[in-house]
């Protein structure tokens, strides 16, 4: 994987500026990495927002079957889905407005990452919000 989607001046500002982070795949296993890491960043203060198409609440925030169904911006798309579901999620992101996409370890789809950055869209790939944050206290 190139290093183009693994800026550290990207990962700092959305892990610091960012507001509202779309988890796709978020369910309510605690379990599951996506679980974790919205955990982790709503104490931070970031707003989660479930996108799971059981569409449960999760972590005391209403979720929503798809992006399109989420109302208001939309900061950070988390693709927590198998690699080969994220360029599906990055066109959803892109039709959605959102402002980025992070796409977790393992996660990674390097068309999909350059279809996003095309549409102007911040990128990072195949890193951990958690692990991000821990380094860039």
């Amino acid at each position: 994987m190139s290093a183009e989607f693994g800026d550290q001046r990207v990962i700092k500002r959305l892990l610091h500026e960012s507001r509202t982070w779309a988890f796709v795949g978020l369910g309510d296993n605690p379990e599951r990495d996506a679980y974790a890491q919205a955990r982790l960043l709503q104490g931070r203060g970031k707003r989660i927002v479930p996108v799971h198409p059981a569409a449960r609440e999760v972590l005391g925030e209403r979720g929503y079957a798809s992006l399109a169904e989420v109302p208001g911006e939309i900061d950070v798309v988390g693709i927590y889905r198998r690699a080969d579901q994220a360029g599906a999620v990055v066109d959803e992101a892109i039709a959605a407005g959102a402002k980025a996409v992070w796409m977790p370890l393992d996660v990674v789809d390097e068309d999909a990452a350059r279809r996003a950055r095309d549409a102007g869209l911040d990128v990072v790939m195949d890193r951990c919000p958690g692990v991000e944050w821990a380094l860039r206290r």
